[in-house]
């Protein structure tokens, strides 16, 4: 929840609690109806209790508004940036970015100039996939093929297996690691 909302709630049922405790004692007698009503009319009366009671009734106000009439928007922010959700009539799909980076990993890993890996992806607000690869490659590896390969089949893979589109794969090669000789 957002922090106005979380206000809102507590301010709300707050207020709530308080009255319902007073409509109780009032019910059980154990609060004299003209005491309540001597104590309201008091602060009405009170100019500068009046003019705090508007102040706080037209902040109500304008909360109950919002709450009732406006979302959050918190459920859709957290639904991409903690993956892709994906409808249908049958149900909801949540694909998870950690799915997509083990998933990354695992592709750049089937190529044979590639050393070690680090993936990460990130999602935007129309589902599409943007990959970052930082990776170390053998020192026989032809880079820019190497590259351009992994690029299309990752693209490819994830098209194929989550029918998400790709925006853009990005590699950082960090380093070239050397052949280990053999004696």
């Amino acid at each position: 929840m957002k922090i106005l909302d979380k206000i809102g709630l507590a301010i709300f049922s707050t207020v709530i609690l308080i009255i319902s405790i007073i409509v109780c004692l009032l019910i059980f007698g154990w609060l004299d109806l003209d005491f309540a009503h001597q104590v309201v009319e008091r602060i009405i009366e009170n100019e500068i209790c009046s003019n705090t009671l508007l102040v706080i009734s037209i902040i109500f106000i304008l909360l109950a508004i919002k709450c009732i009439f406006f979302e959050s928007g918190y459920k859709e922010d957290t639904d991409y940036k903690n993956g892709i959700l994906l409808e249908n009539s049958d149900g909801k799909l949540l694909i998870t970015k950690d799915t997509l980076e083990n998933l990354v990993t695992g592709i750049v890993k089937g190529f044979e100039g590639a050393e070690s890996v680090n993936a990460r992806v990130e999602l935007d607000k129309e589902n599409h996939v943007i990959v970052f690869v930082n990776l170390s490659v053998k020192e026989n590896a032809v880079i820019k093929e190497l590259s351009s390969n992994i690029q299309n089949k990752i693209k490819e893979t994830i098209k194929k297996t989550s029918d998400l589109e790709v925006k853009e794969v990005n590699i950082k090669v960090r380093d070239i690691e050397n052949a280990k000789k053999v004696e």
